[in-house]
């Protein structure tokens, strides 16, 4: 058996950086971009008002001081001249200031009589000029790689960027596979179970910008996985899941080496998730995931999410693992590396983590309450309520 951090070197050797797309801006939440963006003009393009009120020049804002309203600039439509003294120029949040005008004052601070405003007993010290450029200048650039969030959708915008570079989504093949599985739907006999694998795999992968398909459930004979395999041979990533174990009816081994599987390692010294194995099958990279359900995730959180992220162009390797104060006393650990599901809240100086007593790689209902993992390294030696401990997130803290 090899470590995880050897696997997980292993399983990133097999992915490759995919090619740009061309995608409408909005689109592009989510996506990873490829190439950089460039702003085509300075923001904003002009001094512009931050408040509603009135442009003046700011020797003469004087509490008490009458001034002339010599015209208006609402936004989108700039006053063509150039303030003088005892003049002001009504204006809206948004609106080029004119020439001669260095200060807005809101106007909450003015009472107006016709043609003429008089300056409040107090003023607001603001200037409530937005300088042109403040936000940034031509030329200013959106760096790539990075995950589109929601903001870097709106700078790109402001940029005048209606298209964005960005990285293709990779396409995974996803392969359940065993005579005891039915589809969710589906009325399972006496001695069958519910697939429910690939069904979470498919939504964490694309809750990290993959494309996952879910081809039809692999039966435990040659014919049915070979049929099944030639599905996914224009995948990016094929992930099979079950019968990657050493028993009479775990095929996937072996009918994926007839197909020119070469494989990368198989067996790791962690738990849950130790028959893991690992390869390329073609232009495909394969991930072998074990069959029992919190086994196949928590190796989709450890490895899969990696080689998604380095087939997006994103840096790529070990998750950071993060401190917590651990809550409960716990034995010493064996010799594969553990990743207990756990529950982590906010702490006084840390946060707190507590593993679930039940650790049974086959409860998901255990870990759909987990937002960690506690991390037990190799022969890790007993533990006490009170000590440090390494955590992976799955989620945020519960509050």
């Amino acid at each position: 058996m090899i470590t995880v951090e050897e696997a997980l070197s292993a399983c990133l050797a097999l992915t490759r950086p995919l090619e740009a797309e061309t995608v409408p801006l909005a689109e592009g939440a989510g996506r990873v971009l490829a190439d950089p963006v460039f702003a085509k003009r300075d923001q904003p393009p002009f001094a512009a008002s931050a408040m509603d009120g009135y442009a003046v020049r700011d020797i003469e804002a004087i509490p008490g001081r009458r001034l002339r309203v010599v015209g208006e600039a609402p936004a989108g439509r700039a006053w063509s001249g150039r303030i003088g003294p005892g003049e002001a120029l009504r204006i809206f949040t948004g609106a080029p200031v004119p020439e001669g005008a260095d200060r807005i004052v809101i106007q909450e601070d003015v009472t107006v009589d016709g043609d003429t405003i008089t300056l409040g007993k107090t003023l607001d010290h603001g200037l409530h000029l937005r300088p042109s450029g403040a936000d940034f200048r031509e030329g200013a650039r959106i760096e790539a790689p990075r995950r589109l969030s929601p903001a870097d959708i709106a700078l790109a915008a402001a940029m005048n960027a209606p298209t964005l570079s960005v990285t293709r989504r990779p396409e995974v093949a996803l392969i359940a596979t065993g005579d005891e599985l039915v589809s969710p739907g589906e009325d399972p006999g006496p001695d069958q179970i519910i697939a429910s694998n690939t069904y979470g795999l498919k939504a964490l992968i694309e809750a990290e910008g993959g494309h996952a398909r879910l081809l039809p459930i692999a039966r435990d004979n040659r014919e049915s996985l070979e049929t099944v395999f030639a599905l996914a041979s224009d995948a990016d990533l094929i992930v099979t899941v079950g019968g990657a174990s050493v028993g009479d009816h775990d095929l996937v081994a072996e009918v994926a080496t007839g197909l020119g599987l070469e494989r990368a390692f198989y067996k790791i010294a962690m738990r849950p998730g130790k028959p893991l194995m690992a390869g390329r099958l073609g232009e495909a990279a394969l991930l072998g995931l074990p069959g029992n359900p919190v086994s196949a995730m928590v190796c989709g959180h450890l490895f899969l999410v990696p080689m998604l992220r380095a087939f997006l162009g994103l840096p790529a390797g070990a998750r950071r693992r993060r401190r917590a104060r651990l809550m409960a006393d716990l034995d010493p650990n064996g010799p594969r590396e553990h990743y207990m599901r756990a529950e982590v809240v906010p702490g006084a100086d840390l946060p707190e983590i507590t593993p679930f007593d039940r650790q049974d790689s086959s409860l998901l209902s255990i870990f759909s309450r987990a937002n960690a993992l506690l991390v037990r390294p190799v022969d890790d030696g007993r533990r006490r309520a009170g000590e440090i401990v390494e955590y992976l997130p799955l989620g945020p803290l519960i509050t």
